[in-house]
């Protein structure tokens, strides 16, 4: 399988001049670990995540170094420390220059470079536009809704799943972070709704398409004032079954 097959492709992005707590909000919002920097023309230059949040003054969590330590690092760790720790813009905290996938990618490399580097996510770039995102929950996605001896999918799948996307992409009430997964014409759609009404509309359009013989609704429902966020009734009713 390649990266093309389970990233998220609307992904949201922030500029480098956001609001740290403009930030953090948003990713509290759409329950993500990472958001993607780019540049007024849309270029990807860094990314911002969770882990970036760790060490800030806000919360007293500052790095504090004994003072013989301080010099043998030497000012420029600490200057750096200190703009990490109380910087109050997205470009001062993120990290620069992230590790990317292209489309074609195979998943195999993916895991590969997410391991080595120690990181949860690769935006997917086409040249310096950034198309989609391949995230630890995508591949637990992919593990979840496919057996752990399937082959790739077919040729068929493969269009199931372009034209479902193709369907739903150009509506105004398309899920966020559509992701949806074929085997054998199943179809299963992951995603954040905010509105009941996008769930079925989703599902119809998956219907729709040709070739689909079953539709499963993992859309999750988030509430955007609260923060609520509530599986989908089928994930609910598997729960429950389960325990």
């Amino acid at each position: 399988m390649r990266a093309h097959q389970i990233m998220t492709r609307q992904v949201i992005t922030v500029g480098a001049d956001t609001p740290i707590a403009d930030a953090a909000a948003t990713m509290l919002r759409y329950h993500v670990s990472g958001l993607p920097v780019v540049n007024a023309a849309d270029k990807l230059i860094g990314i911002v995540s969770e882990g970036d949040f760790l060490r800030r003054a806000e919360i007293g969590t500052q790095r504090r170094r004994a003072r013989w330590l301080q010099i043998l690092l030497g000012p420029g760790k600490s200057a750096s420390e200190f703009v990490h720790e109380q910087g109050r813009k997205v470009g001062e905290i993120m990290t620069p220059d992230p590790y990317t996938a292209t489309e074609d990618t195979p998943l195999e490399d993916i895991v590969r470079l997410m391991e080595k580097r120690h990181v949860k996510r690769l935006p997917v770039v086409d040249g310096d536009r950034i198309v989609g995102i391949v995230t630890r929950s995508n591949l637990l996605r992919a593990v979840a809704d496919l057996a752990r001896d399937v082959p790739d999918p077919t040729a068929d799948d493969d269009h199931i799943r372009e034209r479902i996307i193709a369907a739903v992409d150009k509506t105004d009430w398309r899920p966020f972070g559509l992701a949806v997964n074929v085997r054998d014409g199943i179809v299963h759609l992951h995603g954040v709704i905010t509105d009941e009404a996008s769930r079925r509309a989703a599902v119809v359009a998956a219907e729709n398409v040709a070739g689909v013989k079953e539709v499963h609704d993992h859309l999750c429902w988030v509430d955007t004032m609260s923060g609520m966020y509530l599986s989908s009734p089928e994930d609910e009713k598997l729960t429950k079954r389960n325990q």
